[in-house]
């Protein structure tokens, strides 16, 4: 197939590749699926070249996309604080609303206000994700890992590999705690 300008300008080619990384496919992988270049394929998604209209039906096939949707607005997910659904990740005494659209898979985000003294429960846990980061917005948490315990107040953050093992507390007897929690990837698809 060959290479023709036609699209020049309108940035498909990010969208490609994030089509394509979604997929779990690599450049050689299209490519051959595809039967062009390797190279081809990674000037595309670089914006570098243009695809002809057979070139583009034939890479979207591939990466099971409509014809149109690299040529889409994107259109970004807005979550409004009334809105955010209730979760219930492994707190105890904790009101925790997910902030990020419950079909995003690459991460996250969840505000959990703490009540005084309550947190994720006396055992350690583990969550399937490779990177938790925990961020105070106000108050106070306590960490506890195997054999270390971290202090963090408003402002701080910590970044840890859920799979290590944890919990967490509010320490203080009368103040609620704010947090941000950022997990990565998503550990659940949908939540209710």
């Amino acid at each position: 197939m060959a290479d023709e300008p036609g699209f020049a300008g309108l940035h498909i080619g990010p969208r490609l590749r994030d089509a394509r990384l979604r997929q779990g496919l690599t450049v050689d992988q299209v490519a051959e699926l595809t039967n062009l270049s390797k190279g081809f394929v990674s000037r595309l998604e670089r914006d570098r070249t243009s695809p002809s209209v057979a070139t583009l039906v034939a890479i979207c096939e591939v990466l099971t996309l409509p014809i149109g949707e690299p040529f889409a607005a994107p259109t970004p997910d807005v979550v409004r604080q009334r809105d955010a659904p209730q979760v219930q990740l492994v707190g105890v005494g904790v009101d925790e609303r997910l902030l990020t659209p419950r079909n995003q898979p690459r991460l996250q985000l969840v505000r959990s206000m703490v009540d005084p003294l309550a947190g994720g429960g006396p055992d350690l846990y583990t969550l399937n994700a490779e990177v938790e980061v925990l961020h105070v917005l106000k108050g106070q948490v306590v960490v506890v890992f195997t054999g270390r315990t971290e202090l963090l107040r408003a402002g701080d953050s910590i970044t840890f590999s859920g799979r290590e093992p944890h919990t967490w507390h509010n320490p203080s007897p009368t103040r609620t705690a704010e947090v941000l929690w950022v997990i990565a990837p998503s550990t659940w698809s949908s939540v209710s």
